[in-house]
């Protein structure tokens, strides 16, 4: 598979996809989400393919979040560049083969909901997550996140928007393990190997009865919904002037 934004390898069973916008960090722009989606698509139906892995190129993010540059027109977000990141978090969430996040630095905004969307996080110690959305007037990770660190840890991620370094993200229940950088994808192939052992269809079987016995799916159409008015308020349309002011350097 050639894509611009993104390196897609093969291992065996064991499929890679590499963002690959290190320059910005791995932000999401509209390319990287299309193409991310277009890579799940054939992987998911190819049969020599039992687990996924998802990275960031580079040693410092793995995902920066959404690409404030390219989502920010001349007097608010973009809508049809700010709805690529949440297209490409949902491709993910609705993927069959179990994926693997290898979180190589920091993960924030949209790259925090994309790792928290894949089965299991393998982070480097220099790994950090911040869940952002509420600084920008929007409901980011709400539906997920307390199914993974459960609800009071989650609305205090939420509602504060703080950075949580690596150490912290194991001890809450964030990530499965924290390695060494230079061990990071050692660690995650071993992984990614053993689970490749087992039965695909049992494995796919066994992720379906987990989500379906962990998820909520009225919290998350109620996500979807809060989103779409909060999008359309002044308020939201301001916090990302200035957050993409932030990022530019646009004054």
């Amino acid at each position: 598979m050639d894509y611009e934004a993104l390196i897609v390898e093969q291992t065996g069973a064991i499929a890679t996809i590499r963002l690959n916008r290190p320059e910005k960090h791995n932000a999401l722009s509209a390319r990287l989400c299309h193409e991310l989606i277009d890579a799940l698509d054939r992987l998911e139906a190819d049969d020599a393919v039992n687990v996924l892995v998802l990275t960031g190129a580079g040693e410092k993010a793995f995902c920066a979040g959404a690409d404030m540059a390219e989502a920010a027109g001349g007097s608010g977000p973009n809508a049809s560049n700010v709805g690529a990141p949440a297209q490409a978090v949902a491709r993910v969430l609705r993927t069959r083969k179990p994926i693997i996040a290898a979180v190589n630095g920091y993960a924030y905004g949209g790259g925090a909901f994309l790792a928290i969307n894949c089965d299991i996080r393998i982070a480097s110690e220099n790994a950090s997550f911040r869940f952002v959305g509420a600084s920008y007037g929007l409901v980011v990770s709400a539906f997920q996140l307390p199914r993974i660190v459960g609800a009071p840890l989650a609305k205090e991620l939420i509602f504060t928007a703080r950075t949580i370094d690596a150490q912290e993200a194991l001890r809450i229940g964030l990530v499965n393990h924290v390695v060494p950088l230079e061990e990071l994808e050692v660690a995650v192939m071993e992984m990614a190997q053993a689970i490749a052992a087992n039965s695909r269809a049992a494995v796919m079987a066994s992720k379906e009865v987990i989500d379906i016995a962990t998820s909520n799916p009225d919290a998350l159409q109620r996500e979807v919904e809060a989103n779409r008015e909060l999008r359309q308020s002044q308020e939201h349309r301001q916090r990302f002037r200035d957050a993409a002011t932030r990022v530019t350097g646009d004054k």
